[in-house]
């Protein structure tokens, strides 16, 4: 069904994210069996192809269970920590308002505004200029601002950074990328360990010339073929984990930039603030999982197939075009991001540089007019 409008895009795009995670789920059974044919080939050595693939299914079978419960647990345990594993990884922090009262007072006013939740606050001890939601309900939603984008940022344009972040959990994005994310992890750790299964017994077959030799007359000539289809299983599953994740996030970039522009009524504070984004937003702590959380991302894969983002290009033209906003062009930031500014000591006073005597160390007046007054 065709969508019309950015409601009708929300819901759209909610369904087709649905449908993925459970292709992403069904990638996990794919594994499985990829892991039951190999260890068939290992066990049985040399057969019939049809007589390891009817074995690796009823192995899958018995396994299956066992793999979901696996898979579950997985998910529990990202459900519960996921949050302190991220801020472990940007060196995030909670804040409150007074600590940040600029920042506090921007978000409160958009939530009040349209009657939603407070999340929670974070800052980043990153130079960084991004920002990035995470969490899986209302008590957990938090939006996470690094401090180079604090400071490289005036409130209207903070302001549209916010409403970018609240409009990916308004859309319910934050909770799917989250889950998409763990469920990737669980199919690169199946991966890693039917890779692992693989090549230790492949090693030690090799090596004592068992299962596979002694079985070489028998008739047979399926076990390479086995092979070879449970390693493009594997490889297949892999890439299409990698894609889903990245199409989950792609999309949803443009509705939740139109999302800010909707709750700030401000399109060009959301263009300069992509503009001064654009290219700046790199945390160097942060794996792939995170940055893909992120407003942008400057990570971009080979030919932009595997970019997670829209180009800032691509997402300013969309805002001119729908919401008539103004492009500025590429825009520099002046003062440095990441780090409080510090002014200068004033000219004159107690805590002014002290004069210095050209080949003389500095000496404090003697008359009584210092600030010490005249020495006893």
């Amino acid at each position: 069904m065709a969508a019309y409008g950015l409601y009708t895009h929300i819901q759209s795009n909610k369904r087709r994210s649905v449908a993925l995670l459970i292709g992403l789920f069904v990638l996990v059974y794919v594994l499985v069996y990829a892991g039951a044919l190999i260890a068939e080939v290992m066990s049985v050595g040399d057969a019939p192809l049809d007589y390891l693939m009817r074995a690796a299914f009823y192995d899958f079978l018995i396994a299956a269970p066992f793999a979901t419960i696996g898979a579950l647990l997985w998910i529990l345990i990202a459900y519960k920590f996921h949050q302190k594993m991220i801020d472990a990884i940007t060196g995030s922090s909670p804040v409150t308002r007074e600590d940040e009262p600029r920042l506090y007072n921007l978000l409160e006013t958009l939530c009040i505004s349209r009657g939603i939740p407070m999340p929670k606050l974070r800052i980043a001890d990153d130079g960084a200029l991004n920002a990035f939601a995470t969490g899986l309900n209302d008590k957990q939603y938090s939006i996470t601002v690094t401090r180079g984008l604090i400071g490289a940022l005036d409130d209207q344009e903070m302001e549209a950074v916010l409403g970018h972040e609240l409009t990916h959990i308004r859309n319910g994005d934050v909770r799917l990328l989250v889950i998409a994310v763990v469920i990737a992890g669980v199919i690169s750790f199946f991966g890693e360990m039917v890779f692992r299964l693989f090549f230790q017994n492949a090693f030690r077959f090799g090596r004592g010339g068992s299962s596979s030799s002694s079985s070489s007359d028998k008739k047979g000539g399926g076990a390479i073929i086995a092979i070879v289809i449970a390693i493009a299983l594997i490889v297949v599953s892999w890439i299409l984990a990698i894609i889903i994740r990245f199409a989950l996030s792609r999309s949803r970039e443009y509705l939740a930039d139109s999302g800010a522009v909707e709750l700030t009524k401000n399109p060009d504070a959301m263009i300069s603030a992509l503009r001064k984004i654009e290219n700046r937003g790199e945390l160097a702590s942060a794996n792939s999982a995170v940055m893909e959380m992120c407003i942008d991302n400057p990570r971009s894969g080979f030919a932009d197939i595997f970019a997670t983002h829209p180009s800032v290009d691509k997402r300013v033209a969309a805002l001119v075009q729908f919401a008539g906003g103004h492009d500025p062009g590429p825009l520099a930031v002046e003062a440095p991001t990441g780090q409080d500014q510090i002014e200068p000591p004033p000219a004159d006073g107690p805590w002014a540089d002290p004069p210095q005597q050209e080949g003389k160390p500095f000496l404090p007046p003697l008359d009584g007019q210092g600030p010490w007054g005249k020495p006893g």
